[in-house]
């Protein structure tokens, strides 16, 4: 095989690059890893760390710091306005982290970036990449500035829009939801986040005749708010959020903005790569995977797969095995996404169904335990 500058190159150093590089630095393996920001992200979309995330962060020494500094949330609720539909306890899980934790994906990815540089490791940056090429079992990458760094492996964590996933020629296929998100960071009125109506320690998916609104709260009495929206503004505004707010939130009580930290718009898809290696390429993250934000799974499950896959890429045989077992997680997690998506998002005409029938599993059936394993992860466990 002939000489590379390294044994691994990481596009990438989002939540899922970061996680590769601290797994891959604790192993002992070559690796590079390269982003084309400047600097890390300082703005979140990502805000919920599951159960199983936390599990396989836990021996990287990830998880700990992450833990001191999120909002543990015990319990998922479903409601239509003020009306409990059916409620998501996670304290009852075989996990050391029965609960969700509520924490910036910026925190996220400062706590991985800390960690490796303490295992001796950094991000090159700014380094865009501009080109990538096979060469026989290895692969090149052009930078920007016209240097090359060859490698065994090019692993690509660089997104939805993936030069990796690109050059290895890797459909993704699936399509965009109809709907725009509003994503935003709000400080809310004290009564409120007091209140049983917005519990603290307690994620609410609403649902309401104008489209699905999540709220949940992150550390510092701070609350995100996402929210699909037909046309939404490119720069929400108070006015924006509590709109929105007053139309699919808690009517007993009413949750009044009183400072915006941070709001952005974006679009989400529903796509997943058709296999997660061509040669010498490799898909993780968003790369690999990208869906509704209902349930929270996107970065998670980024996370899983960089865990996974330094453990493949440290028994260079067991590398097949990479797809076999995360492509079919990715393709339930967005099965799931899907449809909480699309429950939210139902008609006005079949509401009162839908309501009933949540109401009616939230009581009878094992569906909230389920949903329990499936949202924190723990039923992806090998």
């Amino acid at each position: 095989m002939p000489q590379t500058d390294t044994d691994v190159l990481i596009v990438g150093a989002g939540p899922t690059g970061l996680t590769l590089a601290v797994a891959l630095a604790a192993q002992g393996i070559n690796y590079r890893i390269v982003d084309g920001l400047a600097e890390g992200a300082n703005t979140s979309r990502a805000a919920v760390v599951h159960a199983r995330t936390l599990e396989v962060l836990a021996p990287l020494g990830v998880a700990e710091p992450l833990i001191d500094l999120g909002n543990p949330a015990a319990r998922f609720s479903v409601r239509d306005r003020d009306r409990v539909l059916m409620t998501i306890d996670f304290t009852g899980l075989p996990t050391p982290y029965p609960y969700t934790l509520m924490v910036s994906q910026a925190t996220t990815e400062a706590v991985l970036l800390h960690r490796l540089k303490e295992l001796g490791g950094e991000v090159e940056r700014p380094r865009r990449v501009t080109g990538l090429t096979r060469e026989g079992d290895t692969a090149a990458a052009v930078l920007e500035d016209g240097s090359r760094i060859t490698a065994r492996w090019v692993v690509g964590a660089d997104g939805m829009h993936s030069k990796v996933r690109e050059a290895a020629g890797i459909p993704f296929t699936g399509a965009a939801y109809e709907e725009s998100f509003i994503l935003a960071d709000v400080r809310i009125s004290a009564d409120v986040r007091t209140s049983t109506d917005t519990p603290a320690d307690e994620v609410i998916l609403y649902f309401a005749p104008a489209g699905m609104l999540v709220l949940a709260p992150l550390p510092g009495g701070v609350h995100r708010v996402v929210a699909t929206v037909d046309r939404a503004p490119e720069h929400p505004s108070v006015g924006d959020v509590q709109s929105l707010l007053d139309a699919r939130g808690p009517s007993r009580r009413r949750a009044v903005v009183e400072d915006l930290v941070w709001g952005s718009r974006f679009r989400v898809h529903h796509r997943i790569a058709s296999h997660y290696r061509e040669g010498p390429f490799l898909l993780a993250g968003d790369a690999a995977h990208v869906h509704s934000p209902a349930g929270g799974q996107g970065m998670n499950t980024g996370i899983q797969d960089a865990v996974a896959l330094a453990e493949a890429l440290a028994t260079p045989d067991a590398i097949g095995r990479y797809e076999e077992t995360r492509r079919p997680v990715a393709a339930d997690v967005i099965r799931t996404a899907d449809r909480l998506t699309r429950l939210a998002t139902m008609p006005s005409w079949r509401r009162p169904m839908r309501n009933a029938a949540l109401t009616l599993a939230g009581l009878a059936t094992p569906m909230p335990r389920v949903l329990a394993r499936r949202l924190s992860g723990i039923a992806y466990r090998l």
